[in-house]
């Protein structure tokens, strides 16, 4: 990946301009002047222009990521906030949201200035998720209001599920009072019981302790039940199973203010892939049945579930290289994302290209209440270019995370990312 100053104009030329806010696709130009949207279809042409040819390209907004893993502070051996940008970068992400799982956690003010001030100069937006409770314990709500003055998007103790019911309450009633979604990971600790993949047929004979799917449903069934108590934003992360969809839905019909999310890895895995015990597809909440797999899919597709986000999880090999009862969970998904959901969806399923954009753009920014009018004149240049066509296989020389865990590696992927334009940079995939 190249990445350069953007010139004074650079023209993008001949692609097919899709903008996701005006539900608007024509074929045209687009000039950015000193970072900035200047002119979008026709343009004119200065003299000192850099002109990008994007013939059989989709010039569109950039994407957004609202759950992401950067590990800093604490385990920057993982990953940073520079290298998660660029990682970030690669996958056509503008702007990103971190969560809080840090070491020490995003659970004050202080820390959230800390990403604040440090994402400032990394080549993408980076907005930190403060904790919902101090320390991630669970037990006492953090300053949730001063946080939120010193930039944090939202609340979430992601990777440890709030098992207090109140607690989870007092986090939606504070939630409601400033404005922003509560994010809770959703998964019942008992009901788990240590479960390091799909409680299935598969974890029988792989001899593997299994994650029930009532596990997932019985914590969304509970988070559901008080947000609409409250009338309070509640934004369900990594949905994975059938029965969870189904609660969303039924909630959706009567309470508006309900959001959700699924990951790549979710949509293109099922948990058969797990028979090679590869320790990259250790999840949470984990790789389900194809019956699930494909209830998430429909689920995109009917607008229950609202946006893709990759869940971008860094480990390091070795980590990753103990026995599959002892290896962390999750997994690196930037770089893979677009070409990974883009075969899944579009070319498997159906989808047209513009739903899948507006599931990686126009959706998760207005759930975090982002500007979501990113081809408006004078706006600054956010943009991505994308391939849907061509075709590539996923390895390390397309990752720039700091680690490596990803089950993508060798697979086929369709689309792929060209351009990504974001902080007056210019980043040649």
């Amino acid at each position: 990946m190249k990445i350069t100053k953007l010139n004074k104009n650079t023209i993008f030329k001949n692609g097919t301009i899709y903008d996701p806010y005006n539900q608007k696709k024509f074929k045209g130009d687009l000039l950015v002047s000193n970072g900035k949207i200047k002119q979008i279809g026709k343009v004119d042409y200065p003299k000192d222009a850099k002109i990008i040819n994007c013939e059989g390209l989709i010039v569109t907004h950039g994407f957004c990521d609202i759950h992401v893993h950067f590990r800093e502070p604490g385990r920057e051996d993982k990953e940073t906030l520079v290298t998660g940008a660029k990682a970030a970068l690669a996958g056509g992400f503008t702007r990103v949201c971190v969560m809080p799982n840090t070491d020490p956690p995003l659970d004050d003010p202080e820390s959230i200035r800390f990403i604040v001030e440090k994402a400032a100069e990394t080549p993408v937006h980076i907005h930190p998720i403060g904790a919902i409770s101090k320390g991630q314990k669970g037990s006492e709500i953090t300053e949730m209001g001063a946080m939120k003055d010193e930039g944090a998007i939202a609340f979430s103790d992601d990777g440890i599920p709030v098992q207090n019911a109140y607690v989870m309450r007092l986090a939606l009633e504070y939630g409601k009072m400033i404005g922003v979604p509560i994010i809770n990971h959703a998964e019942d600790i008992p009901l788990r019981n240590e479960g390091v993949m799909n409680e299935s047929e598969v974890s029988t004979r792989l001899g593997l302790v299994g994650n029930p799917d009532m596990a997932e449903a019985i914590m969304i069934q509970r988070d559901l039940d008080i947000a609409e108590t409250v009338s309070s934003k509640l934004h369900v992360p990594h949905v994975s199973t059938k029965k969870a969809v189904n609660l969303i839905e039924k909630m959706k019909a009567q309470y508006s203010y309900i959001t959700a999310e699924v990951t790549p890895h979710h949509l293109y895995f099922n948990d058969s892939a797990l028979t090679t015990y590869d320790t990259n597809l250790k999840v949470a909440p984990p790789i389900r049945s194809e019956k699930d797999r494909k209830s998430l899919i429909s689920a995109l597709k009917n607008g229950i579930i609202d946006c893709i986000v990759t869940d971008h999880a860094p480990h390091t090999i070795e980590e990753k290289e103990a026995p599959f009862e002892l290896a962390p969970f999750g997994m690196i998904g930037l770089e893979s994302c677009f070409g990974a959901v883009n075969k899944i969806l579009v070319k498997n399923n159906g989808f047209k290209i513009e739903k899948l954009i507006d599931l990686l753009t126009i959706n998760p920014r207005q759930i975090m209440g982002f500007d979501s009018n990113l081809f408006n004149i004078g706006c600054e240049a956010e943009i991505t270019v994308i391939d849907p066509q061509e075709e590539w296989t996923f390895s390390k020389n397309d990752i720039y995370s700091r680690s490596i865990n990803s089950p993508f590696l060798s697979e086929k992927l369709k689309g792929k990312v060209k351009f990504t334009i974001v902080k007056g940079m210019l980043a040649e995939v």
